[in-house]
């Protein structure tokens, strides 16, 4: 972690948190999910292993990109680092036209699910 400032924090889950983070060698910005490895089943560590090696296998312009993974050892956590879309997610949108009780324009639509 000592390589990355963290900027702030996107989202939590059960397991994890993800954070907008810089990288203090080339200042660009990148998505970083830091999963607790501690608080898993062995069943769910397989996972979070298998998901790293799933990330690093897809190379898809329309997926967010890995960057590369490594163990915080002094707090048993997997970091893996993303490309970051600064663009939000797709739930994000659907919420925010929810809460102004708006529509999204077809041709937004379309350029998301293209």
């Amino acid at each position: 972690m000592h390589d990355f400032t963290i900027q702030k924090k996107l989202g939590s889950g059960a397991f994890s948190d993800v954070f907008k983070v810089q990288r203090k060698s080339d200042g660009k910005e990148y998505a970083l999910k830091k999963v607790k490895m501690s608080k898993l089943s062995a069943k769910e560590k397989d996972n979070a292993i298998n998901e790293v090696r799933i990330l690093a296998s897809v190379s898809h312009p329309n997926i967010a990109g890995y960057k590369e993974a490594f163990m915080e050892e002094s707090t048993s956590t997997l970091c893996i680092v993303m490309e970051f879309a600064d663009g939000g997610d797709l739930q994000s949108k659907i919420n925010e036209r929810k809460r102004t009780n708006s529509h999204m324009k077809e041709t937004e639509i379309w350029s998301i699910f293209y």
